[in-house]
């Protein structure tokens, strides 16, 4: 089987970019409170190589992906290409030191994931960030591609999801890895649980005020803004016919609101830099009230994709050359 690259880069995922605000907040909070309790948080190097089933899934590799990338390894003992990847996979995960965790899974003994996963053979390589399940490669791969796609992993976890790794000891005890401590309630977790529930229910209008509310109380709640920013382009876009708008913003380049709602459908659909470019030549394009609405548009949507996403950080740069 040959081997099968699979970007991570290109795609939005509201609930994906919702997460990545959370694991940053909770990696913060572990490692603050770490620090508070005059402790490194360090792991012994054997820890960085961990076999998990279906029952310590959740712990293992959801929870802790909220604090370091975990690359999950699907084997068997009769795969013969497997006896070839996993000591390279394991040898790397030692290698680069705690800035991606190693779980292994025995298909044989897990059928139920390896069906969660969809995977047709393996061997099979994913990572789950901040919660996200993103596939890798399957088959064979040369260690060249595989040292690739775990630096692009490294990196999306660091700039998109904050996460900067394990702390890792040689003198550390094997097992001795401290759990992340829960995140105290906030005064508004209330609002916020109920907003994300009018969310997943497709209320957008709940939803919407939910998150107003929140902000009213406290205008500098994160979650709240992604969230508004993320309820309000939903709204924008349903019960749109997307063929119709596609085709006014082709007839009409210099309709500002025809390719503000283009851009609306290109973030949804997942092409970020086709939003992003769309609005950026449309400022260029126009002058006065037209200009500012464009541009107020192009920052709500800076909001939906997350502020240190290199993608918005590229965009604002170019925003900021097509209006100076």
């Amino acid at each position: 089987m040959q081997p099968r690259n699979m970007s991570m880069s290109g795609v939005v995922d509201l609930a994906a970019v919702k997460a990545a605000q959370e694991a940053k907040a909770k990696a913060e909070q572990a490692r603050a409170q770490s620090a508070r309790e005059g402790g490194t948080g360090a792991i012994s190097p054997a820890d960085l190589v961990i076999d998990v089933d279906e029952a310590g899934f959740e712990r293992d590799v959801l929870q802790r992906s909220a604090e370091v990338p975990v690359v999950i390894d699907f084997w068997a003992e009769w795969c013969e290409p497997c006896k070839q990847l996993s000591p390279v996979l394991e040898r790397l995960a030692v290698e680069y030191n705690g800035r991606f965790l190693l779980a292994k899974i025995d298909v044989d003994a897990n059928q139920m994931l390896m069906q969660q996963f969809g995977i047709q053979g393996i061997p099979a390589v994913f990572a789950v960030v901040a919660g996200q399940a993103l596939p890798l490669f399957q088959g064979a791969a040369g260690e060249a591609q595989i040292r690739q796609t775990l630096d692009q992993l490294v990196q999306v976890g660091e700039q998109r999801f904050g996460l900067t790794g394990l702390t890792v000891d040689p003198e550390a005890q094997p097992g001795g890895a401290p759990a992340a401590p829960e995140r105290p309630a906030g005064p508004h977790d209330g609002l916020l649980e109920a907003a994300v529930q009018a969310l997943d229910s497709g209320d957008l209008s709940g939803a919407v005020q939910a998150y107003r509310n929140v902000l009213n109380e406290d205008p500098a709640n994160e979650e709240a803004k992604l969230g508004l920013a993320q309820a309000e382009l939903l709204q924008r876009v349903q019960g749109v016919d997307p063929q119709q708008v596609r085709r006014d913003a082709a007839d009409k380049p210099a309709d500002v609101q025809a390719q503000i709602a283009a851009a609306d459908l290109d973030l949804v659909g997942g092409h970020v830099e086709d939003a992003f470019g769309r609005l950026i030549e449309a400022v260029q394009r126009t002058v006065g009230d037209d200009r500012d609405t464009v541009r107020v548009r192009l920052l709500e949507l800076f909001e939906v994709v997350g502020p240190d996403d290199p993608r918005v950080i590229g965009a604002r740069r170019a925003l900021a050359r097509a209006l100076f």
